[in-house]
């Protein structure tokens, strides 16, 4: 089992990276002092960036959040629990699709929004430059998830209100208002670019063994690096060490 994919289940979006390597693939430094000793490390980069349908960790998204742009500053009201899951059954509530229910197939939380296959579509020209005349595709618009879309209940496909609760056994789900029926979280939401499900992925030769890779391998200690050598080939100070003084 990759590492990636060891750490895939804390991501709330569709990728099997690590959060580290996201954040680090869009991170911009516009000014930083030297490594050196003599120098108090101090770094100035960007915190605010545009985020869109494309993802942080796309050249899509560094080429809309290119150094020295500056576009208007979105308001985002916070989602205190997210509740919509790619594989999702929603019924659309707003535009010309009102009343259409369709299935999310992609979550874009830093936008509240979703993208919801078939619905809520434009058409958008691609290319146009020089010889080429460019071509219209169908593109998908989001939907927020506060105002625009509710969950659909699987037990008469009807939309329907819901509130987060807890069984007998301790799991936390969705559960109708209306009906009280359990909306279950859909399987696809732990598809990655590497399984359809985890338990349909087959480690490969190359692969590091999932025993391997939560193997906890270092203890920390308060001892220095000549201690722990001399711990290890066995050998006792029995010197007195000189009196130090810090003033």
């Amino acid at each position: 089992m990759r590492v990636t994919q060891f750490l895939a289940s804390k991501l709330k979006n569709f990728s099997n990276l690590p959060k580290e390597y996201i954040e680090r693939s869009k991170k911009q430094v516009y000014w930083q002092t030297p490594k050196e000793i003599n120098y108090l490390q101090r770094t100035v980069e960007r915190k605010r960036f545009r985020y869109t349908t494309n993802r942080s960790w796309t050249g899509q998204f560094r080429q809309q959040n290119m150094p020295g742009t500056c576009r208007r500053h979105v308001l985002v009201e916070p989602v205190e629990e997210w509740s919509f899951f790619r594989g999702d059954r929603i019924e659309v509530l707003v535009g010309k699709d009102k009343g259409k229910q369709g299935i999310v197939t992609q979550v874009i939380p830093e936008r509240n929004w979703v993208i919801v296959e078939g619905l809520n579509w434009h058409y958008r020209k691609v290319g146009g430059e020089k010889e080429f005349p460019g071509i219209i595709i169908k593109s998908e618009a989001p939907l927020h998830v506060l105002k625009d879309i509710r969950l659909v209940d699987p037990s008469d496909l009807q939309g329907t209100e819901f509130e987060w609760r807890f069984t007998e056994e301790g799991e936390k789900v969705r559960v109708s208002m209306r009906s009280g029926r359990i909306i279950p979280i859909p399987e696809t939401n732990n598809q990655t670019h590497d399984y359809k499900t985890p338990n349909a992925y087959i480690e490969r030769e190359k692969d590091t063994p999932a025993a391997v890779v939560g193997e906890i391998t270092f203890q920390p200690k308060l001892s220095t690096f000549e201690m722990d050598i001399m711990e290890e080939m066995g050998i006792e100070e029995e010197r007195t060490p000189a009196k130090t003084y810090w003033y």
